[in-house]
This record gives structure tokens, C-alpha cells and sequence, in this order.
């Protein structure tokens, strides 16, 4: 289950933005990524504090400040395919909380992802191109960036609740933004210091409250 979900995440995604735009498909990919495991939170009987709920929100009115400008109507097909993108990538981060070896899960589920790429790549074989610094580039991006991402990303998830994992993946748009600023040479303007301002900030809400609650429930005991 967890190498399906995968699949139809790494698949659905970079089919959506064929025809999404960059903005665009980030907020529809995090809005089912939050309604998918804030939603199986919620249904677990996990509750966010007036606080937290505060955090969420100033953090989900970031993201949309960050990627305001690049916003635009989608695609009916390319909207669907990048929710359910967003659904398949909760869905394996779910899975991720009871991993007793993340970096033996994650191999496994890569290494049981890989007929169905190699299937639906058969499927499309006579639409595709194919370029050499292409080719390398991304086998290093899905065997070596996202490898080792996911592998960490498996180990946090353990010590987190649904909604808190759900919440700190707001932060990717900033940590790609700043890679932009520092790597690319991407302007650092005032629009993306307060747009990330208001996403971390809300993260670190919903975080710090948390672990305030803990701390507390810890001492009382």
C-alpha cells in the first residue's frame, strides 16, 4: 500500500504539472495533503487548541501570499490528478508513523514502486523524449534527494501527531523559496519574507503549543 501510494503520488504529480502552474499546483497539493491527514487526525481523535487552529491558518494564508502571484485557473484533469497527488503523498506519510526502520521502508517501498513506473513508462513510451543530463539529473533527484528526504522524513513522522506532520510540510514551499534566493540567484523580496514569515510562524504555533501540552502533561504526572 504504501509503494501504490507512492507510485500514484510521484505520477499524478508530474502529470499534473503538464498543465498546471507552479503556484497553482503547490496549493492544491498541500491543501490534500492537510485535509487528508488533518482529516485522519481528526477522525483518530487527535484535536488542534484554539491556538493551534490560529497557527494553521496563518500558515495556509502564507502559503497562498507565497504563491499568489503565479496563481491561475488549472486545468479540470490537472487539478484532479494533483489532488490526488496530494491524497497519495498523506497517505504515505501516514503510513510512515509506524515504521520501525525508515530507511529499510522507504528502499523497500521504492524498489516496490518500481514496476508500476516501469509500466505506465511502457504505457507512454511512444510520446516520450529522452536527454542524457535529463536522464541523470533525475535519477539523482528520486534516488538520492528524494531517497534520503523520505527516509528522514519517515523517522520525524514517528514522533509526531497527523496533524502536527500535516502542518510542518507547509514549510517545504519556504525551504524551496530560500534554496531559490541562496543557489539561483531568485531575488529576496519583501512579498517572500513576509510570506514566509507568516507560514513558519504558524508552524512554529502549532509545534510550540503542542509541546507545551506535552511538557505540561508531563510534569503533572
Amino acid at each position: 500500500m504504501s509503494a501504490l501510494a507512492l507510485f500514484v503520488y510521484a505520477a499524478a504529480f508530474s502529470y499534473a504539472y503538464v498543465g498546471v502552474t507552479a503556484g497553482t499546483g503547490a496549493l492544491l497539493l498541500f491543501g490534500a495533503v492537510q485535509a487528508t491527514m488533518i482529516g485522519y487526525g481528526v477522525w483518530r481523535g487527535e484535536r488542534l487548541s484554539a491556538q493551534q487552529q490560529l497557527g494553521l491558518v496563518l500558515a495556509l494564508v502564507g502559503l497562498v501570499a507565497l504563491f499568489w502571484p503565479g496563481l491561475a485557473s488549472p486545468p479540470w484533469d490537472g487539478a484532479a490528478l494533483m489532488l490526488g497527488a496530494g491524497v497519495a503523498w498523506g497517505v504515505y506519510s501516514l503510513r510512515g508513523a509506524d515504521s520501525s526502520d525508515p530507511l529499510r521502508a522507504t528502499a523497500g517501498n521504492f524498489v516496490r514502486a518500481v514496476p508500476m513506473a516501469v509500466l505506465l513508462s511502457a504505457l507512454t513510451l511512444h510520446r516520450a523524449t529522452f536527454d542524457a543530463a535529463g536522464m541523470a539529473f533525475g535519477a539523482a533527484s528520486g534516488a538520492v534527494a528524494s531517497g534520503i528526504g523520505y527516509a528522514i522524513w519517515y523517522t520525524a513522522l514517528r514522533q509526531l501527531r497527523s496533524t502536527s506532520a500535516a502542518t510542518v510540510q507547509l514549510s517545504v514551499p519556504v525551504i524551496a523559496a530560500g534554496g531559490g534566493v541562496l543557489w539561483l540567484g531568485e531575488p529576496l523580496t519583501a512579498h517572500l519574507v513576509l510570506a514566509s514569515a507568516a507560514v513558519l510562524g504558524g508552524v512554529a504555533v502549532v509545534l510550540c503549543v503542542r509541546s507545551a501540552r506535552v511538557a505540561a502533561t508531563q510534569h503533572s504526572s
